[in-house]
């Protein structure tokens, strides 16, 4: 079967690579000169499997309210006017607000961690087959807290982890200073924390960009520089995607027995020329890459920091830093002032944690992509939809909000499954499946 991937991020191409596997002929189209570009180009960097908790919960109403006039909030709700395609960030808001609830927090939350443990296993697999080296660091993720209240809450939420076979642990202060003292200079205001050793950290983009290179050495086209115009279908049948080379300006229509769609935030648009409709919006998040300068101070266990939700991973001898989610629809600028004050807060909450471990000056610098910022395709559940439309030949897998990274090799193999006529083995809601 020809199958045509929409997106060459670390969904499309881990797709890419499960295709190749079973035999498909795999064509991947992408508007960026490479591989990984937009949204996998430069995130937290953790495989976090068991920090994998959906973002409407009980409490996350009256949070929302209460930071929607902080330009640095952990989650910042810009309200778009409800004119053109304003309305559905409303809507997607409304859906949102139904999930706030223990029951629905707990649906999801099985959901993702079965989603995250295929995942990772899937990830092992294909390391172990093709040996790429990602600076992966095997070593967990921490979780520490600089207020009690949050502390005591955390014991609550390793206990619903706990009870879909996550590890995660409860520690103290001291505990956690032993899992990585590089904190111990902040230790101060530490009062606590979580830590799950399966978990582990590594470069997104420099993983998808080799992954990408074994897929064309056995036989996968890339086709960088197209702008995806729209789907093609025939009755209720896809046909292919209307492409325009961004070089040349010429257009054409790339025919295939099967197209998927990973395009991130863009999914959606894409999807509603067809009349497949999802409910998949955009989340800025922002990120900040920083020169190690003191590499024996600098943590080597990937961590979150509670109080302002940004995560840490040390990559070779740089820091990635990230954090923070804004819904303000496709705006990618850094220059406003709501994007210069989060980029801030990162550099000076490093500064804060780790004093003079990181050059943290705006300049980009050695090849790392410095400040950046990059648009988590986000559904109200958090939950991506992996699987088939109604559009007999048309697939879809997005929506996978801050855990792209995490579930990336999984969702890959398991659209390939499907495409493939099989079923993956894993409890989870696959589109356009029914359930069981």
């Amino acid at each position: 079967m020809k199958v045509l991937i929409l997106g060459a991020g670390i969904i499309g191409t881990s797709t890419a690579w499960h295709l190749l596997e079973r035999g498909h002929e795999v064509v991947v189209v992408d508007r960026q000169p490479a591989p990984a570009r937009e949204t996998s180009f430069a995130n937290a960097a953790q495989i976090s499997v068991s920090y994998c908790e959906p973002w409407a919960n009980a409490q996350a109403p009256a949070k929302v309210l209460k930071w929607m006039f902080r330009k640095d909030a952990p989650l910042l709700f810009r309200p778009q006017w409800p004119v053109g395609d304003g309305w559905r960030q409303w809507m997607w808001g409304l859906r949102f607000l139904a999930e706030c609830n223990d029951a629905a927090f707990e649906r999801n939350v099985q959901q993702l961690v079965a989603l995250g443990a295929y995942s990772h296993e899937a990830l092992k697999a294909v390391v172990a087959a093709t040996g790429i080296d990602y600076h992966r660091v095997e070593r967990g993720i921490a979780h520490y807290y600089t207020d009690e209240k949050s502390f005591d809450d955390a014991a609550a939420g390793a206990a619903v982890m706990n009870r879909y076979g996550v590890d995660r642990r409860v520690v103290s202060r001291d505990e956690l200073l032993a899992i990585e003292p590089a904190f111990r200079s902040f230790a101060h205001r530490i009062v606590g924390g979580t830590y799950t050793p399966s978990d582990e950290s590594g470069d997104a983009r420099v993983f998808t960009e080799e992954l990408a290179r074994r897929c064309e050495a056995r036989g996968a086209q890339f086709l960088f520089g197209r702008d995806i115009e729209q789907l093609q279908a025939e009755g209720c049948a896809v046909t292919g995607a209307r492409v325009r080379d961004r070089a040349t300006g010429g257009a054409r229509t790339m025919q295939a027995d099967a197209v998927v769609v990973a395009c991130g935030s863009y999914t959606a648009g894409l999807l509603r020329g067809v009349g497949v409709h999802l409910p998949i919006y955009p989340g800025k998040g922002y990120s900040a890459t920083f020169r190690i300068l003191q590499p024996e101070r600098a943590p080597w266990v990937s961590t979150i920091d509670d109080e302002v939700k940004c995560a840490m991973s040390r990559l070779g001898d740089h820091l990635r830093v990230a954090g923070t989610i804004e819904l303000g629809g496709f705006d990618l600028s850094l220059d406003t002032p709501v994007a210069r004050a989060r980029c801030e807060m990162l550099a000076r909450r490093i500064e804060q944690v780790l004093p003079g471990v990181c050059d943290t000056r705006l300049e980009r610098e050695g090849g790392q992509p410095g400040f950046w910022t990059g648009l988590r395709p986000a559904t109200p559940t958090n939950i991506p939809y992996i699987g088939r439309t109604k559009v007999r030949g048309l697939w879809v897998n997005a929506g996978h909000g801050t855990l792209g990274w995490t579930h990336g090799a999984g969702s890959g193999l398991a659209l390939a499954e499907l495409i493939s006529g099989q079923r993956p083995a894993m409890d989870f809601r696959f589109y356009g499946y029914p359930a069981g």
